[in-house]
């Protein structure tokens, strides 16, 4: 097969934090029955890229057991070959690193050209455009990319082209950016081109941002510029904010997710359709299969097997596989783990006090509470906001205060 695909899928995702937990950041649940890197498999399914490569590292058995021999994404078929790698010497300690100890692979491979994708981003992408876009410049690296807000700019590797897309300069995450023009994590390389520089670089956590583009400008190095819907939803209120957007009403969906032409394929798991209660409310919700709603939901996002009992509220939330939420409880901007019960009349985000979470205020600061796998919260319990509850069993407390962390 001409093009071997590679996809980065072994990143822990610190910022994801509880999310993560026990878990790799791909693997982490999205819009209620997905995980973030179904985007990137159904992409390449779509794109009828077959020759796929994943590359995992770190707590990859909820991954592997996703993926499995890739049947939902048409993968599993005679000519396809999927393949998932995981470190065999040492732990991979850079992007462009975890490639470089899969040389021997990508050599057996004798693909042309290598597309290296990030197994967690959300987006929809055709990669035959950008394969043609390489093709059309006689590239040897080309590297998709999107224009982002000024004032963002400096969290990108940030280029700098010419009016024929030549990529002239290159920084990495730059105080004052030349351009708003940022790298996807998304490149087609030359085969012998990237074994070269692989082997030329020398740096242990070698990383395609920092040391790999920088070492190949002056080369044929092109931009492919994607101007559709692409998000990293790598913190808390960015995996929130992009969920809600996808309840937003169909002509104001950022990332349409019931486009057949390119449908969103993923390992779904065999449960009975959604139920609605005599007295539920449900205003821009998505709800998954399994589902059943008595209470009031509003614009959450609820995953398979989800209970809201009579009377319980659920506003502004994502709230993942087979939790319970009982009978006059109410959940206000939360992000709930698997197997939660949250018991009668307590309630998740109040009061008007928006204290950072005091352990990382990096993380939470919007007045977001994120309850991790397994969790009890108890009957009557309240907490404030900014709270971080790991997966500990149960809440023994009744109050917590805003920016409280319980491990």
């Amino acid at each position: 097969m001409e093009t071997l695909a590679l996809i980065l899928a072994g990143g822990r995702g610190s910022r994801l934090d509880i999310l993560s937990e026990k878990r790799v950041k791909p693997a982490v649940p999205f819009a209620g029955k997905y995980r973030i890197i179904d985007f990137t498999l159904s992409n390449c399914s779509n794109s009828g890229i077959y020759n796929i490569a994943i590359l995992t590292q770190y707590l990859p058995l909820s991954l592997n057991e996703h993926i499995g021999v890739g049947k939902p994404w048409d993968f599993d078929r005679r000519d396809t070959k999927l393949s998932l790698l995981q470190p065999y010497k040492q732990w991979y300690s850079g992007t462009a690193d975890s490639v470089r100890q899969n040389i021997g692979y990508i050599e057996r491979s004798n693909a042309k050209k290598i597309l290296i994708l990030s197994g967690d981003h959300v987006y929809k992408m055709d990669y035959r455009k950008m394969l043609k876009t390489h093709e059309e410049k006689g590239a040897k690296l080309t590297i998709a990319v999107q224009e982002v807000p000024w004032e963002d700019a400096s969290r990108y590797g940030i280029m700098k082209t010419t009016a024929d897309g030549r990529i002239v300069e290159f920084a990495e995450k730059p105080e004052d950016p030349p351009s708003n023009l940022a790298s996807m994590g998304i490149y087609v390389f030359e085969t012998e081109m990237l074994v070269r520089a692989l082997e030329e670089l020398k740096e242990e956590d070698l990383d395609f941002g920092k040391h790999v583009i920088p070492h190949l400008l002056g080369d044929e190095v092109y931009a492919h510029v994607f101007k559709d819907y692409w998000k990293d939803v790598g913190t808390y209120d960015a995996y929130l904010d992009a969920n809600l957007e996808l309840t937003s009403t169909v002509d104001k969906i950022p990332l349409d997710m019931y486009d057949r032409s390119w449908r969103i394929y993923t390992r779904s798991e065999e449960l009975p359709a959604v139920k609605v209660g005599s007295k539920a409310e449900i205003r821009q919700a998505i709800i998954a299969n399994g589902s059943i709603v008595a209470g009031t939901v509003e614009r959450s996002v609820l995953s398979p097997g989800v209970d809201i009992r009579p009377g319980a509220v659920v506003k502004e939330s994502v709230i993942l596989n087979d939790t319970t939420v009982h009978e006059g409880a109410r959940i206000e901007r939360a992000i709930i783990d698997k197997e939660v019960v949250v018991g009668k009349n307590a309630i998740i985000g109040s009061g008007d006090d928006y204290t950072p979470n005091k352990e990382r205020p990096d993380l939470l600061e919007s007045g977001l509470n994120v309850i991790g796998k397994g969790i009890t919260v108890p009957e009557g319990a309240v907490l404030e906001r900014n709270c971080r509850i790991f997966s500990t069993g149960s809440i023994k407390e009744k109050r917590l205060q805003s920016g409280t962390t319980l491990r």
